[in-house]
């Protein structure tokens, strides 16, 4: 059974002819954001990328068919159809296109698409991880383990806040995964810009970080990079203003026995409330800041190909 990705004329051209394409994930469309400013903020995002000389790929799944770049009108129906479409990650795919169904990509999903399609560069929100308790659920993204396995570069604001970002560190080192600060010596995390853990390797520009994924590939290292790059200072909740907020919204999920791919779109939504809408403006920001620097990421390796 031959899987083909269906892959727009404009992305596909840009791939034959060597120029710098940049993947979206469609989970943050569909479970990460609220409708209209879902809608609103991908197609922001898909504008950056463009205006960073780069060509954007929103990838999903519909009925079955893995979609490498979205049209208007199927990127407004994941925002509108927001939870009732399936959040689909890697362990989830083969069912997902055997039974014809729509799927929102997670960023494990994505990267493993975009792999596929010959994208190196991923701009996504905060990437998943060992979540809090892991050493009693066990509990860890597929996000991980995708890293170890898809060459791509993935642009994020560090790792989700709700998760225990020491282990998920940890966890990313054992798997051989580099883990690159932009500008910065302190992981991001999500909402703020500082989280107390250090990166083991910083770059101060995009020319210097698409020459470590080309000297990792040309080295037959297989696998992904974390691109670590903070949220814009006048957009970040201070650690210590979010902490209290995040650590309320895990305990009341573990009081509802909310787990697995049910847990990140709760505690998200739990935080927006609970902070007035500003945790949601926080990570529109960030989107749009890691659409700008993987678009320079992209231009900058197709540059050195």
């Amino acid at each position: 059974m031959a899987i083909e990705l269906s892959i727009t004329a404009e992305v596909q051209g840009a791939l034959a002819a060597g120029r710098p394409v940049v993947a979206l994930e469609s989970t943050i469309i569909a479970h990460g954001m609220p409708y209209p400013q879902n809608v609103q903020t991908a197609r922001a995002v898909e504008d950056i990328v463009r205006a960073g000389g780069a060509v954007p790929a929103t990838i999903a799944i519909i009925g079955g068919v893995l979609k490498v770049g979205l049209t208007a009108e199927e990127l407004d129906r994941f925002g509108r159809d927001g939870r009732s479409i399936a959040k689909v990650s890697v362990r989830d795919l083969p069912f997902i296109v055997a039974q014809k169904l729509d799927g929102a990509t997670t960023v494990a999903s994505t990267m493993r698409i975009a792999a596929m399609a010959g994208i190196h560069v991923f701009a996504t929100g905060g990437i998943g991880g060992v979540h809090r308790g892991a050493e009693r659920t066990f509990d860890i993204s597929a996000d991980m383990t995708e890293f170890a396995a898809s060459d791509v570069a993935v642009v994020t604001a560090g790792a989700k806040a709700i998760l225990d970002l020491a282990l998920t560190l940890e966890t990313l080192e054992t798997l051989g995964v580099p883990v690159i600060g932009l500008g910065t010596k302190e992981f991001p995390a999500f909402y703020s810009r500082k989280s107390g853990h250090v990166v083991p390797m910083t770059c101060n520009t995009p020319s210097e970080v698409a020459g470590v994924m080309r000297a990792k590939w040309a080295m037959g290292l297989k696998g992904g990079l974390v691109v670590a790059n903070p949220i814009p200072a006048e957009a970040e909740i201070p650690a210590e203003e979010i902490a209290p907020v995040i650590d309320a919204a895990v305990k009341k999920a573990t009081a509802q026995g909310i787990m697995g791919k049910e847990t990140t779109p709760f505690l998200l939504a739990e935080i927006a409330g609970v902070t007035a809408g500003r945790s949601l403006a926080a990570n529109i920001a960030l989107a749009k800041h890691n659409a700008k620097i993987a678009a320079a990421i992209a231009v900058a390796f197709a540059e050195q190909g």
